[in-house]
């Protein structure tokens, strides 16, 4: 991983020859989501029939997810041989998860409350489809929080690799990293061969990322040709509620905590936006998850937190997903004519800390956690989740934002915490109109 360019990065002699616009990540997938929007919208069958091509380049990017993910924690834990510090930065990681997720969910709760997006619709439950949500709500149910714990541990070694599973990927990569510092010298050669086989691995995410531009003109030209803008139209109070809170948190919740910790949120976001025009563009922060790992170490984050955090905050901290379960639980709720007072909405705010960690950086995973949700709270109509159906693939989009964001500010938060932030190198990278210095010195 030492000494590869970052996905999106220019080459060592990029500040001698300026790279063409148009060899630019950044510039290929944002042009693809804007043809592939103008394509749904001009014909829609053509648009929706190209989902194989999004769904293609997920799959090759959930492909390298796991050894990526692998080697990552590994030779973060290995290669210190202090393992002594695993424990530390995994309570840490989990304060920080466990306050900012609630803070999202208490901020959706709050702006339902004063703006009421759903107040005035009155619908009557008894006219909903209960059939339209019924496959969500069976997922959601299935999603019982002994089920989620009892599924982190895979059946058998080889299949944590195999079943697309993150969490099972980072158990056992803890677990054989603890082991393999346990081992001592004789363990060396093989910790040599996982720092040698990094490199090869990480410029086989370069090669698959050369297709994010593909993967998000199929992924955009579907959700505009399959849903139609019109759907919005309709719900448009939610919609821009939602993307509204979500600006508000972002800027404000996690601005603040950025300024407090020696960096600038806006400077983030512009490091990373190659990523989350990736993650708009498929509605999945998954797809930037193997970037995101690359692009945090070369901001000055050890291998060893940023292999905990990154892969674990896919699971336990995803403020997007939060906001929008409560806000779309009230929304829902006023629209029905369902009155919660503070004593439900309490409750509906402790169910929804439960349900939503192990949800997964996936495209729908936020609709089966609120059908979790609500599947525990009678006061609210599950079928109620079938007036959002039409609009949920744009809010998806938002939700995979807000939760990738998330989760680069707490890999940077936490590697501070723990006293091993490069924080000269963090300033370089996150410096406008230059090119990151990489830990080994090269740019």
């Amino acid at each position: 991983m030492v000494g590869t360019p970052a996905v999106g990065d220019c080459p060592a002699d990029a500040a001698a020859k300026p790279r063409r616009a148009h060899l630019n990540l950044y510039v290929q997938v944002l042009l693809a989501i804007v043809i592939g929007g103008l394509l749904g919208l001009a014909y829609p069958d053509i648009g929706a029939g190209l989902k194989p091509l999004g769904d293609a380049f997920i799959r090759l990017v959930t492909m390298v997810i796991a050894p990526v993910i692998f080697l990552t924690v590994v030779t973060g834990i290995a290669g210190p041989r202090d393992t002594g510090k695993l424990g530390k930065v995994a309570l840490k990681a989990f304060a920080y998860f466990l306050v900012f997720s609630t803070l999202a969910l208490i901020l959706g709760l709050v702006v339902a409350n004063v703006v009421r997006p759903g107040a005035g619709l009155h619908i009557d439950p008894a006219t909903l489809d209960p059939a339209a949500v019924a496959g969500y709500a069976a997922a959601g149910h299935e999603q019982g929080i002994p089920g989620f714990l009892a599924n982190i541990i895979p059946s058998t070694f080889a299949s944590a690799f195999t079943e697309g599973e993150i969490l099972q990927v980072l158990f056992v990569s803890i677990l054989f990293g603890v082991a393999l510092a346990m081992t001592g010298e004789r363990g060396l050669p093989v910790l040599r061969f996982l720092n040698d086989l990094a490199g090869p691995v990480f410029q086989l995410v370069h090669l698959v990322m050369k297709a994010a531009p593909i993967g998000a003109f199929g992924a955009f030209a579907f959700t505009v040709g399959r849903y139609g803008l019109d759907s919005i139209v309709s719900l448009a109070a939610l919609v821009a509620t939602f993307y509204l809170t979500s600006i508000l948190f972002v800027v404000g919740v996690l601005g603040a905590v950025a300024w407090l910790n020696g960096f600038s949120i806006l400077r983030l976001i512009a490091y990373l936006r190659e990523e989350l025009l990736l993650v708009l563009g498929t509605s999945s922060s998954e797809a930037a998850l193997p970037s995101l790992i690359e692009k945090m170490e070369r901001a000055g984050c050890p291998k060893a937190v940023v292999g905990l955090v990154v892969p674990t905050g896919y699971s336990f901290n995803l403020d997007g997903t939060n906001i929008y379960m409560t806000l779309a639980a009230l929304f829902i709720a006023q629209a029905t004519g369902v009155d919660l007072p503070l004593r439900d909405q309490l409750a509906l705010l402790l169910v929804a800390m439960v349900s939503s960690k192990g949800a997964a950086g996936v495209t729908g995973a936020g609709f089966i956690t609120l059908a979790a949700t609500l599947s525990v709270v009678p006061a609210v109509p599950v079928a109620g989740m079938a007036l959002i159906l039409g609009v949920d693939r744009f809010m998806s989009e938002c939700r995979a934002l807000t939760n990738f964001i998330g989760n680069a500010v707490a890999t940077i938060v936490v590697s501070r915490w723990e006293g091993a932030l490069d924080k000269a190198q963090l300033a370089a990278s996150l410096r406008p109109s230059r090119n990151p210095v990489a830990p080994d010195g090269r740019t």
